[in-house]
């Protein structure tokens, strides 16, 4: 196992760590454990890009790099959002854009499986790799509320905190539209791509 691919493997207990910080009512927790949580995150997004840089880097890419990177920012990012809506912290208008995207994901999915099984590996395609960022970006913008909310009070001014916060949820929320239209739209041009490893019965 080669470094490029632990770290694409890290993002999964990654995104554990994440829900396990945000997990603790905010009148329990410890001090900063939100923007822990936070940066947590932000190092677990950091390894979307590392890991391919290192592996072209050294001659390191590998048809498991490839099909894993994929797989993991899946699971990153579809389970951070999962999280944040049974936490609350998104509003339950939300669940219809993230069922979207989750449907999305588990059929490009499943369409590189079969893929896989004919001997053939699906990177992921330059607006594939667009949406991932808008998704992490829009998952930064919701933790970053978070860590405002609970760990800057008493630092900020009052009114400055509450318009940082408010900037941020609108923030988010805006990128979670973006991210869900670019989702469908990469789906779109992905399965029209490559249709026919479901329509083929043989290759």
């Amino acid at each position: 196992m080669n470094l490029p691919n632990l770290l694409t493997l890290s993002r999964i207990p990654l995104m554990l760590v994440v829900i396990a910080l945000l997990y603790p009512a905010s009148d329990t927790s410890l001090p900063w454990i939100r923007t822990g949580a936070l940066v947590v995150f932000l190092f677990a997004a950091l390894t979307d890009w590392l890991d391919g840089w290192l592996a072209r880097k050294f001659g390191q890419v590998s048809e498991f790099g490839k099909f894993m990177d994929a797989l993991s920012d899946k699971v990153l990012t579809l389970g951070m959002f999962i999280s944040l809506l049974a936490l609350d912290e998104i509003a339950r208008w939300a669940l219809f854009p993230i069922l979207l995207i989750l449907s999305r994901e588990f059929l490009i999915t499943g369409l590189r499986l079969v893929a896989a099984a004919r001997g053939k590996t699906l990177a992921a395609e330059k607006i594939g790799k667009l949406k991932t960022v808008i998704q992490l970006t829009c998952i930064c913008l919701f933790l970053g509320k978070i860590a405002v909310e609970d760990d800057f009070t008493g630092i900020f001014a009052p009114e400055l905190q509450e318009n940082l916060i408010h900037i941020l949820l609108l923030s988010g929320r805006i990128t979670l539209i973006a991210a869900t239209l670019i989702t469908v739209i990469s789906g779109i041009i992905y399965l029209s791509k490559y249709w026919r490893f479901f329509i083929e019965e043989d290759q």
